[in-house]
């Protein structure tokens, strides 16, 4: 544009030169005859209109590039709108106008519970449970969606707190609620290589996702405290394969042997053994999978993330059994370490703790935590949170609080859980329905 617009005006330059040379030596010569003047005056008439032809040209360049210097400016605010205008979701149940949500992976009992399948009475009492059914569908819709959006939209480079409040802005606005009747159900968890669980980040949290990382990121979406709880691990380099595969395959062992009845020793040991049959090579060295097993998966009650059975990842001789009506979430973590995790680092999770002793709540004393407690059972009640979902109610200045709440019992905190520095830990995790004729693994989706 610069070049052209340079030789346009050294045109003009050329033209008005011409045009004052030429009048110069008309009036030198004097008038002469009148026809030849006439010819001269006419000449440097049309000189003249093409000098500023040219010079109408010039300035209409001129404004065109300025237009176009402006519009890098005008496209990045134009990118800004539709970047905000991406960011808000419609409720799911615009979707769904009938209210109904669609069913997860159904699968029929077998050996000695086969016979729920048809049996009229189970389903009968399946029929009766069909609103319950459908508020855990809805949260699994929801929850497909967003790691959908996820795993399309998550990038090396991206801060944990814009991944965290990508994956929480949209299930708050597809769940159309933010709070005790829909929502988050379980704070977003974007836990880095040897970190297998429990980080989410804090304000001010500087970290950023990179391509070697390997990022467990487990969330929850409830209806009316119905949750679903469902985890995957996303990962840019292909070396961490085998480790995702081993992973995912003991988690789909879990929920093949899971079911009314079953012994939970049973599902461990069946977990334990699939994983362990697997190994990854990563840079040179060979690693066995190891299960993390003081990690397991648990059953879930109605605003209740652990409901107090526990699904464990190794044989434990646990002989509690699964029983009809219950949910679980059958989760799976692999390590390269030592398959041990312990409690490291800055706490983000936290939970009321729906088991704290009777006089708890009222051996507080200082005021400042009793306003906090007052938030947490308006906003949370006993579904876990994190530090940031307080942040966006306006509170301030409540660590205090919240370390005395947590030292009298009435909240629990869940600090971040690690293997050994430098190994690479992996989780996947589906929650299923032990519905009186069949098995419902909700939370299935096509990604896994």
């Amino acid at each position: 544009m610069s070049s052209s617009v340079d030789k346009v005006s050294q045109k003009v330059a050329d033209i008005k030169l011409g045009f004052s040379k030429s009048t110069k030596n008309n009036k030198s010569k004097g008038k002469g005859k009148s026809n030849k003047n006439q010819v001269v005056e006419d000449d440097d008439e049309d000189d003249f209109e093409k000098a500023l032809e040219l010079a109408m040209q010039l300035d209409a360049q001129k404004l065109a590039q300025k237009k176009a210097d402006d519009v890098p400016v005008v496209e990045e605010e134009e990118k800004k709108v539709e970047e905000k205008i991406e960011l808000q979701y419609d409720p799911i149940s615009t979707f769904y106008p009938d209210g109904n949500y669609p069913q997860g992976e159904v699968v029929d009992y077998k050996d000695d519970n086969l016979y729920r399948t048809t049996d009229e009475e189970k389903r009968a009492l399946d029929r009766e449970k069909n609103n319950k059914w459908n508020e855990f569908r809805k949260g699994a819709e929801i929850h497909r969606r967003v790691r959908k959006l996820a795993k399309d939209e998550i990038k090396p480079g991206m801060s944990m707190i814009e991944i965290a409040e990508l994956i929480e802005n949209a299930v708050r606005g597809y769940s159309g609620e933010d709070g005790l009747k829909g929502g988050m159900g379980f704070p977003c968890g974007l836990s880095l290589n040897h970190c297998a669980a429990h980080y989410s980040p804090n304000a001010n949290d500087k970290l950023v996702l990179n391509y070697e990382d390997v990022m467990k990121v487990d969330f929850g979406v409830h209806v009316n405290g119905h949750i679903i709880d469902s985890a995957f691990t996303l990962t840019f380099d292909d070396k961490y394969d085998d480790l995702l595969k081993a992973v995912k395959d003991a988690t789909n062992t879990g929920i093949h042997e899971a079911g009314i009845d079953v012994r939970l020793t049973d599902i461990g040991e069946a977990i334990q053994e699939v994983m362990e049959s697997y190994e990854v090579t990563l840079d040179g060295e060979t690693y066995q999978v190891k299960p993390i097993k003081n990690l397991c998966g648990h059953n879930i009650g109605q605003y209740r993330i652990h409901g107090g059975k526990s699904v464990p990842i190794v044989k434990n001789f646990d002989n509690t059994k699964m029983e009809e009506g219950e949910t679980f979430a059958i989760e799976t973590f692999g390590s390269t370490g030592r398959g041990h995790v312990i409690g490291q680092g800055e706490c983000s999770h936290y939970a009321k703790n729906p088991d704290a002793p009777a006089n708890a709540i009222s051996s507080i004393r200082v005021n400042r935590a009793k306003q906090l407690l007052k938030t947490i059972d308006e906003n949370f009640g006993t579904l876990p949170f994190c530090r940031r979902y307080i942040d966006r109610l306006g509170e301030e200045k409540y660590l205090l609080a919240l370390n005395q709440l947590v030292k009298s019992g009435v909240v629990s905190d869940y600090p971040p859980l690690v293997d050994v520095k430098g190994s690479y830990t992996a989780q996947y995790e589906h929650t299923i329905l032990l519905r009186p004729n069949v098995k419902e693994v909700v939370s299935r989706g096509e990604d896994y």
